[in-house]
C-alpha cells in the first residue's frame, strides 16, 4: 500500500471501530504507540490517521487526557434564552441552559473554600475591594449521561456567606440561591455579561475539549431584593459547541413607527369619530 494512503486505511479501521461502539463517547483511545504496534505502522502514520479522524469530528485531543471519542460530530447542544425557572424536583432555580426537569451531576468533586478574591473585575461586580476573602464555590456540572457541560465558579459576598447551606454543593442548579432568598434576600434578580474567548488548558481539560475550541463565558451578578446590593457573582464557562444563545429583541422608543403621526391624522381617526 502506498505510504500516502496508509494513514487513511488506518483511519478507516479506527473509524469503523468507533462507529461499532468499541469505545463509548467520552472515553480515551489507546495511545499512539499502542495503535502503532497493533497496525504495524510508525507513530507518525498513526498521528496522521488520528488527525484525519479529528478533522472529521470523531475524536479530539484533550489536554491531559489524550485522544477522546466525541459524542458524535455534534455534541448535545442546549438553547439558552433569558428565562429562570424554579426546579421541579428540588429547591432552587434552573438558569437558561437547564430545563428544571433533568438531573444534573458533578463531574469532579465540588469545592467550597474561603480565599482572597484577586480578580479586580469580579471584585468590582461583587462590590468588595480586590483581595477580600470570600467564599468561592467551584463545580463542573452537566446533565447525567452527557459530557461536562459547564464550569461554575461562584464568589459569595461575605455578608451572606455564613447563611446555612450556602456552601453546600448539591448537584442540582441553584439550590443555594434559594437559601439566600429564604434568609431574607427575596427576590434575587440577575444580570449577565457574555463574551467568547479561548479556554485555558485547565478549562479545556475539565470540559473535555481541545484548546482550539472557543468557550462562552457568562458572568452572572445576583442582587438582593432586600437591599439592592450584589450577593454573588458566578462565572459559567461553556464549550461553544454545547450552547447557542437566543434573545428576543425589543424596540427602543427611537425605533417606533415613523408613520404614527400619519395614522393619527388620517380621516376618521379623530377622538370620538365614527369607525
Amino acid at each position: 500500500m502506498a505510504v500516502h494512503s496508509r494513514y487513511l486505511d488506518i483511519a478507516a479501521k479506527i473509524r469503523a471501530r468507533i462507529e461499532a461502539n468499541e469505545w463509548e463517547p467520552g472515553t480515551r483511545l489507546p495511545r499512539l504507540d499502542d495503535f502503532a504496534a497493533e497496525y504495524g505502522a510508525n507513530r507518525d502514520t498513526i498521528g496522521r490517521a488520528i488527525g484525519a479522524l479529528e478533522a472529521e469530528g470523531y475524536v479530539w485531543a484533550v489536554q491531559g487526557r489524550g485522544i477522546i471519542v466525541r459524542h458524535g460530530t455534534i455534541r448535545p447542544r442546549r438553547p439558552r434564552g433569558n428565562l429562570v425557572k424554579r426546579n421541579a424536583t428540588a429547591p432552587g432555580y434552573s438558569f437558561p441552559s437547564a430545563s428544571s426537569q433533568e438531573v444534573w451531576k458533578h463531574h469532579i468533586p465540588p469545592v467550597a473554600t474561603v480565599e482572597p478574591l484577586t480578580d479586580p473585575r469580579i471584585a468590582k461586580l461583587l462590590g468588595v475591594p480586590a483581595g477580600t476573602r470570600v467564599l468561592r464555590r467551584f463545580r463542573v456540572t452537566g446533565p447525567e449521561s452527557e459530557p461536562p457541560f459547564q464550569i461554575n465558579i461562584s464568589w459569595v459576598h461575605p455578608r451572606v456567606a455564613d447563611i446555612p447551606g450556602v456552601a453546600s454543593q448539591a448537584p442540582g442548579p441553584g439550590d443555594w440561591l434559594y437559601r439566600l432568598e429564604k434568609a431574607g434576600h427575596w427576590p434575587l434578580s440577575w444580570m449577565e455579561i457574555h463574551r467568547a474567548r479561548m479556554p485555558s488548558k485547565d478549562e479545556a481539560a475539565l470540559l473535555e475539549i481541545p484548546t482550539s475550541l472557543p468557550v462562552l463565558e457568562i458572568v452572572r451578578v445576583g442582587t438582593s431584593g432586600a437591599d439592592g446590593k450584589p450577593v454573588e457573582v458566578t462565572e459559567y464557562i461553556v464549550a461553544s459547541d454545547r450552547v447557542e444563545t437566543i434573545h428576543v429583541l425589543h424596540r427602543d422608543e427611537s425605533a417606533q413607527s415613523p408613520w404614527a403621526d400619519e395614522v393619527n391624522d388620517a380621516p376618521g381617526s379623530e377622538p370620538g369619530g365614527d369607525a
